[in-house]
């Protein structure tokens, strides 16, 4: 049993660890924001929206501590903070590969987040076929007393590739991470056959906004003619200068006015 003494202490620590994980919490939670924003942005202004889910994470203290003794670094608050950069993680996962590009463009756009290192294992793959574009980037959180500059590891793949990261994942776990050489080269072969599916994905996808972009066209094209008896007319080219410029208007009873410019 513990004495006052020592219980006080217990509680001291109890609270600073727990202040200490919080700060990493509240800054999943203002990026899960940011993310939430951009989602319903795409909602409402576009007819797609590149992201398809998002899942965060904190690792437990136990996990925190191991790696500092992994490492070989000291065991304090402020060596966590300056040499154990993932222990708040973001995964945001994809439909394509361009997604995932255009999403950590929006990321860097935002002037009060910080991008302090970038890791593309999509260009440049793991040799065992992992596949995903790695940030890691520090945002401010306004504590009651403080602000508090906080480091947060955003993972940005595909469905393709988080689904083969997981099922690997479950396989080391499971062959507590000796898992045979034939193996290995399966689970490589997955990855490859994982990423060529991405790959066809993204021209598909590619091919189809172009056609969507022609038949656009196509319809506008359509509004700037009529037909009348099978007979086909285009719209005069002044007239549609004239409708560019808002000078052509029509009112509650269909009446078709034109306000002409000023003779020069």
């Amino acid at each position: 049993m513990m004495n006052p003494l020592q219980v006080d202490q217990f509680k001291k620590f109890k609270n600073e660890i727990t202040r200490f994980m919080m700060v990493y919490k509240f800054a999943l939670d203002a990026m899960e924001t940011k993310i939430e924003i951009l989602q319903e942005e795409f909602h409402f202004l576009h007819d797609y929206n590149p992201i398809e889910n998002t899942k965060s994470r904190l690792k437990s203290p136990e996990s925190i501590i191991k790696k500092l003794y992994r490492k070989g670094f000291d065991i304090s608050f402020s060596s966590i903070k300056n040499n154990i950069k993932d222990i708040a993680g973001l995964r945001i996962t994809c439909s394509f590969i361009s997604d995932i590009y255009r999403i950590s463009e929006m990321l860097r756009n935002q002037h009060d987040l910080k991008i302090l290192e970038v890791k593309d294992y999509i260009k440049t793959p793991k040799p065992n076929g992992y596949q995903s574009l790695h940030m890691l980037i520090e945002i401010p959180i306004f504590m009651s007393d403080r602000q508090e500059l906080v480091c947060i590891e955003v993972q940005i793949r595909t469905i393709a590739m988080d689904f083969w990261a997981s099922l690997e994942h479950k396989i080391f776990y499971k062959y507590n991470q000796a898992v045979p050489p034939r193996l290995l080269q399966e689970l490589k072969e997955a990855a490859d056959s994982a990423s060529l599916l991405d790959q066809q994905m993204e021209r598909l996808h590619r091919e189809i906004e172009e056609i969507k972009e022609e038949q656009m066209e196509d319809a506008e094209e359509e509004l700037k003619r009529i037909i009348i008896n099978d007979q086909q007319f285009s719209l005069p080219a002044a007239l549609l200068a004239l409708i560019d410029t808002g000078s052509v208007k029509v009112d509650v009873e269909g009446e078709v006015k034109v306000e002409l410019p000023p003779a020069p």
